[in-house]
């Protein structure tokens, strides 16, 4: 057996709002009813009220009853006063209750059909009553003569029917009212409702509840950002991975602008560009991440989405590959001048120089094992060891000259785990590169190319310094050189300017600085300084 589907919720608030529409009306309906009853009931003994006090307190009608033939007299009377006035009947009676008038004439000489007795005590009273012409609202009233004695009674009244009748053709009228209500309230009911559709799609209440918490779960738990902005480029929505990549955490942000929340100047030029960006690369305080934005524009939507990928361990690992590069390509040039070492040591030797061959190769293993005791000396950290040796071969055969300061010195151990090589990596070997790229591109004066590395550390910092004798940078630029994009060197900034933007954020997010100096050469001079005891207090 196939079960039906639920409704969908915009059919439930139709069933719902039709129903309720109509219960209000019928409820005014049956209140105005109700209500017209009793109004048209106080109107009836109003009028029957004035109609008997005025017959009752006419001279001519005493007077009439004081005369042989009171009926005579009476009944034309009455019956015209009963036409002007719209009541039913008009009946003048004797103190004991005969009639001297009447609507039928063969009733009279009979007994009024009702209650006389407060009327016979001088009392004024009203009723509901079947009488002879049916149910109906009467008043009866006595008649006095000159010295007050009661001499006669007079009952005016109006029958229940016609009563019902008056009220029956304003509940006509009600009921058309009503009915129109009704319809219109189910038309606009639908209208609303199948806009309501349209953007629910159908779904019922249990489907859009399951659906906002699938959504809500999928938030939470993607890795990539999530960013939707709204027309105004305020932010809708943001999911934790947007918190944590754009530094958000913890903040509400919810509602502020894009200018509000605090982010670098092209990064919020670009969450604010109109038109879409594709694989931007912008850099935060502590991470390299890809921005896509794509704009939404519906009939009444507007904002833009925008998502967010974490690069900073990706582009971390394209700067090892670029060192590993290095090495290899170290390699091959030392392999390359290994060879023309060993065929000229080969020559010597086949041309009978025997001593000369010797002395040649000893100076050559002299040079060479001189600058890898030094490294390795100063350096115990094997990596930085390995990247300043591959980066001196890269510099020989660029034809400058790397050289290691004597101060420099890192004792095994003083480096906490929590500063990992892959960022030292990063640091020192983009200032290798581009004071390689300053020095063998332009040397200052006569000078030689020369690369000039301080790596110290003690308890409290790691300091790395490299210095060149390039051309230098002047004040202006001081703070442009660590904006993505900015180089000396072609290529546009997809392909440059990214190296010396990734060693502040590198330095900012282990608590160091950056500092931009004259070298002593002429050119410029790079110093990095990482705190040593708060790292290590904070993996203690």
């Amino acid at each position: 057996m196939r079960l039906s589907r639920p409704r969908s919720l915009a059919g439930q608030l139709f069933a719902m709002q039709v129903v309720v529409v109509a219960a209000v009306v019928a409820g005014c309906a049956l209140f105005t009813y109700l209500n017209d009853w009793r109004q048209a009931e106080t109107a009836a003994r109003h009028r029957t009220t004035a109609t008997a006090r005025a017959i009752a307190d006419s001279p001519s009608v005493a007077e009439a009853i004081g005369s042989p033939d009171p009926s005579a007299l009476l009944q034309p009377y009455a019956e015209r006063v009963r036409r002007d006035t719209g009541v039913t009947f008009v009946t003048i009676m004797d103190p004991r209750g005969i009639r001297w008038t009447h609507p039928e004439p063969d009733r009279i000489g009979l007994r009024f059909v009702g209650h006389i007795g407060p009327a016979r005590r001088g009392e004024t009273f009203h009723e509901t009553y079947t009488g002879t012409l049916g149910p109906s609202v009467r008043v009866v009233t006595p008649v006095r003569d000159g010295g007050g004695r009661i001499v006669g009674l007079v009952s005016a009244g109006i029958a229940v029917e016609r009563i019902t009748d008056e009220v029956e053709r304003q509940m006509a009228v009600l009921l058309a009212v009503a009915s129109g209500a009704v319809l219109l309230g189910g038309l606009g009911t639908y209208v609303i409702n199948a806009r309501l559709r349209r953007h629910t799609h159908g779904m019922n209440a249990a489907e859009l509840s399951r659906m906002h918490a699938y959504h809500q779960a999928t938030l939470h738990a993607v890795r990539e950002g999530l960013v939707m902005l709204d027309g105004q480029r305020r932010v809708a929505l943001i999911n934790d991975g947007a918190r944590e990549l754009l530094g958000l955490a913890g903040r509400e942000v919810v509602g502020l602008g894009v200018a509000e929340l605090g982010l670098p100047a092209p990064l919020t030029g670009a969450l604010l560009a109109s038109e879409p960006r594709v694989d931007e690369v912008h850099l935060t305080g502590e991470r390299v991440i890809v921005v896509n934005t794509s704009p939404v524009s519906a009939r009444d939507l507007r904002g833009t989405v925008v998502t967010l990928r974490d690069h900073t361990e990706l582009q971390a690992l394209a700067g090892e590959l670029d060192s590993v590069r290095g090495f290899a390509e170290a390699l091959r040039s030392q392999a390359h001048e290994a060879a023309n070492r060993l065929h000229t040591v080969v020559s010597l030797i086949e041309l009978g120089r025997e001593r000369e061959a010797v002395e040649f190769a000893t100076a050559e293993l002299e040079l060479a094992q001189a600058l890898t005791d030094q490294v390795v000396a100063a350096v115990a950290e094997p990596v930085l060891a390995a990247l300043l040796l591959g980066k001196a071969a890269q510099a020989n055969e660029r034809g400058v000259e790397l050289v290691l300061t004597r101060d420099s010195s890192v004792d095994d151990g003083l480096l906490p785990p929590d500063l990992p090589a892959r960022d030292l990596v990063t640091v020192l070997g983009n200032l290798i590169d581009n004071a390689l790229d300053a020095a063998s591109g332009d040397t200052a004066g006569d000078a030689a190319a020369r690369v000039t590395v301080t790596v110290r550390a003690s308890e409290r910092e790691l300091l790395l310094r490299v210095a060149d004798t390039g051309p230098g940078i002047g004040p202006e630029e001081a703070e442009e050189v660590f904006r993505r994009g900015w180089s000396t060197k072609s290529g546009g900034p997809a392909s440059r300017g990214l190296g010396l933007a990734l060693v502040r954020q590198t330095a900012r997010r282990h608590g160091g600085t950056v500092e931009l100096a004259g070298a002593p050469g002429g050119g410029a001079e790079f110093t990095v300084r990482l705190p040593l005891r708060a790292a290590a207090g904070a993996t203690a």
